[in-house]
């Protein structure tokens, strides 16, 4: 009898879960047998769906049309690249990036790094929290303050479930995931959308102007996530661990599969954002900047339902992404430093930035553009220390990136590099010759 079948009573799901993928790897397949291995890409997805998104999206939308399209696709595409390593990383070496980090680097690099961390995951986290506390304000017709109460509530909620085992966390986040692409693909059918201009726009790198690099660098901050990066790691490390290398070779290539189309998924859904923001508020609606604006906009435009098909899909970014901000707050601080903190005092500290900013009365959706950028800042740190052990091989073996993998891998770093130096620049009032005048 099969290892699945000694324990199919056991109710433990991810258990039973862990057992089918033994069957596969010993020549046992069942049906379906690639479902099994789908969950940490989808987990890591929820990241590119974030209420950053909602907030980005809206403003490339509403301001420019479907001219910042391009900057979603090709930072949906370094997003597939670099989960894939991370993911990898995992399988081959059973560490996670930050683990890999504190085993490698001297200590001040360590630290250095677990700084820089610690500040994207309390960023990553504003945007969250927020985006969720918006969408129950909106729906409970409540103060902010009260949504962000039972958003801490009904994430804390899921985190709790979080720890009975990895199979039921991930198919609670898939059905989340499922719920927004839903809800996008209903409001594309809604909105009155210029195909044309939208997939030039998808194809055709130009910003209108020089405030569009400050959009297109928080699109990237917002889709590109270091949590994600540092998470998905940690996600394969001990999913199914491998036995010997044919395990690891097809667990690296279901990842593989599995990264490509859950986050061809998650950019498909952020272009609709965009395609969405644009058809309904660009012509006469360009000031929309803020999701509550948003919000109540879509409803003599689009109709009630098409305002409550937003404000379902937001609320169901809101939990899904905080929880699983939270989690991957928790493996950043026992990776770097070996150790954790109860769950419920994670989430409280990372609930304090959001908290702070609705007291000082800053708009919440400034807010949340502002955490893109600030993720964006943050993002060559975990993209860089990937690259280097990914590309080892002393860490990665045959499973050391190509050639082809590592220029592209290192292309992507340094472009988003170059493009958070740009908007420093812009920031601190340095003319930047080749963009337009704002």
């Amino acid at each position: 009898m099969s290892d699945a079948a000694n324990i199919a009573f056991s109710g433990d799901l991810s258990a039973r879960t862990e057992a089918a993928i033994r069957d596969v790897f010993d020549g046992r397949p069942r049906r379906f047998s690639a479902i099994l291995f789908a969950g940490p890409a989808v987990v890591a997805s929820i990241a590119y769906m974030d209420p950053g998104n909602f907030a980005t999206n809206i403003q490339a939308g509403a301001r420019y049309g479907y001219a910042l399209l391009w900057v979603v696709v090709a930072a949906n595409a370094i997003a597939m690249l670099f989960q894939a390593l991370s993911a990898k990383l995992g399988i081959v070496t059973g560490r996670n990036l930050a683990e890999m980090c504190r085993e490698h680097f001297p200590r001040p690099v360590v630290y250095t790094l677990w700084g820089v961390s610690e500040i994207a995951a309390m960023a990553t986290d504003l945007a969250e929290f927020l985006g969720g506390a918006i969408g129950l304000s909106l729906l409970l017709h409540a103060p902010l303050l009260v949504g962000m109460a039972v958003t801490a509530v009904l994430t804390y909620g899921l985190l709790v479930g979080a720890g009975r085992g990895f199979r039921p966390m991930e198919l609670a986040i898939g059905a989340l995931v499922a719920a927004i692409s839903l809800c996008y693909v209903v409001e594309l059918f809604v909105a009155p959308v210029d195909w044309g201009s939208a997939a030039l726009g998808s194809i055709a790198p130009r910003f209108p102007d020089a405030a569009a690099l400050t959009v297109a660098v928080g699109i990237v901050g917002a889709t590109v996530m270091p949590h994600a990066i540092y998470l998905h790691s940690g996600l394969t490390q001990n999913r199914a661990p491998a036995r010997h290398d044919d395990d690891r070779r097809k667990l690296v290539r279901y990842s593989n599969r599995e990264v490509i189309i859950a986050l061809a998924i998650a950019g498909l859904v952020n272009m609709a954002m965009v395609i969405t923001a644009a058809s309904a508020f660009h012509a006469g609606h360009r000031d929309v900047a803020e999701i509550e604006t948003a919000y109540s906009t879509l409803s003599p435009l689009l109709g009630a339902g098409a305002a409550g098909i937003f404000l379902v899909s937001l609320l169901c970014s809101g939990l899904s992404s905080s929880t699983v901000g939270t989690m991957a707050g928790q493996l950043i601080m026992q990776g770097f430093v070996g150790f954790k903190i109860p769950l419920v005092l994670r989430r409280l500290v990372t609930m304090v930035p959001a908290f702070v900013v609705v007291a000082l009365g800053v708009n919440a959706t400034n807010a949340l553009v502002v955490s893109q950028v600030v993720l964006s800042l943050a993002l060559p740190a975990p993209m860089i220390a990937l690259v280097m052990f990914t590309r080892r091989r002393a860490i990665m073996g045959a499973y050391a990136n190509t050639r082809l993998t590592d220029a592209a891998a290192i292309v992507a770093t340094v472009a988003i590099t170059a493009m958070n130096a740009i908007l420093l620049a812009q920031t601190f009032g340095m003319n930047v010759p080749f963009l337009p005048s704002a």
